[in-house]
């Protein structure tokens, strides 16, 4: 079965937005949602949000609190990651995936079952 295909990402100024796309054709029994994931330069592998697909209810990390959104479009199967006011920090490859979301401990949990490729995205200074 196919994984999600992701584009967007490229090279953006810092202060400049970014938007990454992610086309889900098939869930997994159990996947509840469409979560976002980046590996940082320094390695550090960090969930970004995520989105369920039946409310379409979501969730971000602190880090793009206020200057992210997740949405999603149904008739296209695409789910959308954006976020605002980029910072050099935010240089990394997302990933998307489908996945079991949940709240634990008062936390967003998502258990991927199915990776995007990848996208490259980098914040210059």
């Amino acid at each position: 079965q196919p994984s999600p295909a992701q584009s967007g990402g490229g090279w953006v100024p810092a202060g400049g937005s970014m938007r990454l796309s992610c086309v889900v054709s098939n869930y997994a029994a159990g996947d509840n949602c469409v979560a976002w994931f980046r590996q940082t330069p320094g390695s550090n592998f960090e969930g970004v949000g995520g989105i369920y697909t039946d409310t379409g209810d979501t969730y971000a990390a602190d880090f793009v609190q206020g200057r992210s959104a997740i949405s999603k479009d149904d008739t296209k199967k695409v789910i959308r990651l954006q976020i605002t006011n980029l910072k050099p920090d935010d240089t990394a490859m997302y990933y998307c995936a489908t996945a079991a979301c949940s709240v634990v401990d008062g936390s967003a949990s998502a258990v991927p079952s199915s990776w995007g490729q990848g996208t490259q995205v980098n914040v210059t200074s």
